[in-house]
């Protein structure tokens, strides 16, 4: 009965991706880019950004290396967040979000031809090279594209898109990482992971293509204003007198009375949140080759497993939303991340694997559609920029300190050992976004 209702609701979430018959005529051309962006993205997430870290570790990529690959990618980030805010906020941030994402996505083209030309221990360092790179045009997609994204969908749809848009990306993300897997399993090393990353970065480029059609639904009258004045109006910056002042003024620069909002609380919680998230993440790809020593293909059935209970998940957002609010159904779901690695550290047999995959992909389903939301609505309308990069500097702040130190803390305690105290404190993160959140 419970199958047949996950069913049904999954068959009617997909008819309406295209059919959007209940959406006002208004946001419908927005809301169909936006399945059909993420639709392509989930098959370069499936493809070429899922299998990186595999490929790197079968060059024999270290976890220190791996950790380098996310971390200062990180830390790029971490540096342009608040003048990637500040350049958003004087911009269109469609178009803004757009040519970042062509300048992000053009570096996966660069990963294809390394293996003719450079050993391994010289692709391993030049995939964390270009990755490095790729990071200056992401840290302003990063920080922009939640900022388009309620631009574009008025705040009463936005757990409705965000639930289709992760049913979308499953799908694809399913498909392509399981045909991948097969066909890396078949076809000779390293000239499948070339293919693979082709296929990825030319499905980025679609991505971006539909991108490009999001548009703001905020009233022409506020659209001129934003052309006037630069950004979005600001009662703490009306003027351009104050504005010569808000550039000689470093706190005013550095937007300091953001921590002095409700708004900090958020920003502390989800800190804890990535932080316990990324202890983990470098960690995963050394488990599942050196100590389970799972072949391409089963990995791309974890993988594949994991965003089918996603897509499941994805479903029933929208009914937990309104049943617990975004703030809840992020929190329990954190909570339920912990179990992933936790049990993963006791895990010897792939089919274990297969079945912490289930759990993990039903738990970012909550998480992962609903944290996005709840930080949104937390963050003025007419202020996002800045607090979304003060959001970026405390994720890339994770990201950063996860991917060096959980390698770290794997290398001296055991990867076992390790996951399951990466779990217990995602554990805790959840909890804090529960109680203090």
């Amino acid at each position: 009965m419970i199958f047949a209702h996950v069913r049904y609701n999954l068959v009617t979430m997909l008819v309406r991706i295209f059919r959007l018959a209940e959406v006002p005529i208004e946001y419908r051309s927005n809301f169909r880019h936006l399945y059909i962006e993420i639709a392509w993205f989930g098959v370069a997430s499936g493809t070429a950004i899922n299998f990186l870290n595999i490929f790197a570790a079968r060059l024999g990529a270290t976890g220190f290396q791996i950790g380098l690959i996310a971390g200062l990618s990180a830390l790029v980030n971490l540096l342009l967040a608040l003048p990637a805010g500040r350049w958003l906020a004087k911009r269109d941030t469609s178009r803004a979000i757009f040519w970042s994402s062509i300048l992000y996505r053009l570096g996966y083209f660069l990963w294809i031809p390394l293996p003719w030309v450079f050993s391994n221990e010289d692709q391993i360092w030049l995939l964390i090279l270009i990755n490095f790179l790729m990071a200056i045009p992401l840290t302003p997609l990063s920080v922009g594209f939640n900022a388009l994204f309620a631009e574009a969908v008025p705040l009463d749809w936005r757990a409705y898109v965000a639930g289709i848009r992760n049913v979308t990306l499953a799908l694809t993300f399913v498909i392509s990482s399981i045909v991948c897997g097969y066909f890396l399993k078949f076809v000779q090393f390293p000239l499948g992971y070339q293919l693979v990353f082709l296929i990825g970065a030319l499905a980025s480029v679609f991505s971006s293509y539909h991108l490009f059609f999001v548009k703001s639904i905020e009233s022409k009258s506020t659209t001129a204003d934003k052309r006037v004045e630069g950004r979005l109006p600001s009662p703490e910056r009306p003027a351009p007198v104050k504005e010569r002042l808000f550039a000689r003024n470093l706190p005013a620069y550095l937007r300091l009375d953001i921590w002095r909002t409700p708004f900090r609380r958020v920003l502390l919680v989800l800190l804890a949140f990535h932080l316990a998230q990324y202890l983990a993440i470098p960690v995963f790809p050394l488990f599942s080759v050196n100590e389970l020593r799972l072949g391409d293909d089963q990995i791309g059935i974890s993988t594949a497993l994991f965003y089918t209970t996603v897509l499941i998940g994805s479903t029933q957002l929208g009914r937990l939303v309104r049943w617990l609010g975004h703030k809840n159904v992020a929190a329990l779901g954190a909570i339920g991340m912990g179990f992933y690695p936790f049990l993963m550290g006791f895990t010897t047999q792939v089919w274990q694997f297969y079945g912490l995959s289930l759990v993990g992909g039903w738990m970012w389903a909550l998480v992962g559609g609903a944290y996005a939301n709840y930080m949104l609505e937390h963050i003025p309308d007419h202020d996002r920029p800045p607090h979304l990069a003060w959001y970026n500097i405390a994720l890339n702040t994770a990201i950063l300190a996860g991917s060096l130190f959980g390698p770290l803390i794997a290398s001296q305690l055991g990867i076992r050992d390790a996951l399951n105290i990466f779990g217990v404190l995602r554990f805790l993160a959840g909890a804090a976004i529960l109680i203090w959140g």
